[in-house]
């Protein structure tokens, strides 16, 4: 089996702001992670990534919030995605004066 590429979708969210969300099925769990899937999920505002969950290769699953990293715990892809939405509302609300 390859790698399976279940989600690539942009999202704009205003003139200056957009969400990318890519994610791949993959044959077996990445180093660092338990499960088979690969992604990225990037919310850019002004050009700048402040909001990323990722799960590199030997780094394992964690997520960037403005300059903050921590772990993530991955559970299904459907919660990733639901997480990821709360976490730009979250931003939105705490910035939306700058």
């Amino acid at each position: 089996m390859h790698a399976v590429e279940l989600l690539r979708r942009r999202i704009a969210f205003s003139a200056d702001a957009f969400a990318e969300l890519v994610l791949w099925q993959l044959p077996e769990a990445l180093p660092g992670s338990t499960h088979r899937y690969k992604y990225r999920l990037a919310y850019v505002v002004h050009s700048a990534c402040v909001l990323r969950y990722d799960n590199e290769s030997g780094k394992g699953d964690h997520r960037h919030y403005g300059a903050a990293e921590e772990s993530y715990s991955f559970s299904t892809p459907e919660a990733l995605v639901a997480d990821f939405q709360s976490d730009i509302a979250r931003w939105n609300d705490e910035n939306r004066d700058s």
